[in-house]
């Protein structure tokens, strides 16, 4: 079976608007991207609102919008001013994550055990990856329910990622998203929101993962962040209307169909 058509031309995604934590960067930004080029509206996210605006500027129909999705009350300002200029939210892309490095620079060479994680980092980490995926969403939801429709899309990782020597808090709060996520599929099961989890499927540049002086070998085996590029730009589009409750790999989105396995 053949991948899914990504659009029908650079102007497919004319009518979708989008909102993307954590876009200003890497997964982010290459999602935005490709959504915008596609013809959304973009509300690209981040904690520096220049920043946001800056990368917003670079692209075709977009905005930036300050947000920090551990803030319950940023969040409900940001998504208000989303909702607001984009005359509405078809697709919430809950992105926003901090990578390893925050807790341990040297995470690759000296994993550190669980043990030696301050409470500071294992909060900071777990609060933006996982607080930030409920909190935004506990926003959305309502309104796209009272609007008719809307599509979640949470971000995740590797399952390897997750339980990796050395990767707390960072494995945990991948896992905590993927259990969300299905508990948020569940709840909107029969409803007019659907709820997916999206993952790279390798380690990916510029996501604070694998820091820039990594050895060449392994700089060599990272992905391109685009690869998010054409199965966010599916899941936004009329083709993944009735996808729910499923977890693609973007880096086997080509042969995700015929892969793909049927929940319950």
């Amino acid at each position: 079976m053949t991948a899914p058509p990504v659009s029908d031309g650079p102007r497919a995604l004319a009518a979708r608007a989008v909102l993307i934590t954590g876009g200003t960067s890497g997964l982010g930004l290459a999602m935005a991207s490709a959504l915008a080029q596609a013809g959304a509206a973009v509300a690209v996210t981040g904690r520096s609102a220049e920043r946001a605006c800056e990368i917003a500027s670079g692209l075709p129909n977009a905005i930036g919008i300050e947000l920090d999705v551990r803030d319950e009350s940023s969040v409900a300002g940001a998504v208000d001013q989303a909702w607001t200029q984009l005359g509405g939210l078809d697709m919430l892309v809950n992105n926003a994550g901090i990578g390893m490095r925050t807790v341990n620079p040297r995470f690759l060479e000296e994993p550190q055990p669980f043990w030696q994680v301050t409470t500071a980092g294992f909060r900071d980490v777990v609060e933006t990856k996982l607080l930030g995926c409920f909190l935004v969403a506990r926003e959305v939801v309502p309104r796209m329910l009272s609007n008719g429709a809307g599509r979640i899309v949470n971000i995740s990782m590797n399952e390897g990622t997750m339980v990796r020597r050395g990767f707390v808090p960072y494995g945990p709060s991948g896992a905590g998203v993927e259990a969300l996520s299905r508990v948020m599929a569940a709840d909107l099961l029969g409803s007019s929101v659907t709820v997916n989890i999206l993952l790279p499927g390798g380690r990916g540049t510029q996501t604070g993962m694998v820091p820039g002086d990594a050895p060449a070998e392994l700089q060599a085996q990272l992905q391109d962040p685009a690869v998010m590029g054409p199965p966010i730009v599916w899941l936004a589009s009329q083709g993944a209307a009735g996808v729910h409750d499923a977890r693609i790999v973007a880096s086997e989105f080509e042969s995700w169909p015929s892969k793909s396995v049927q929940r319950t």
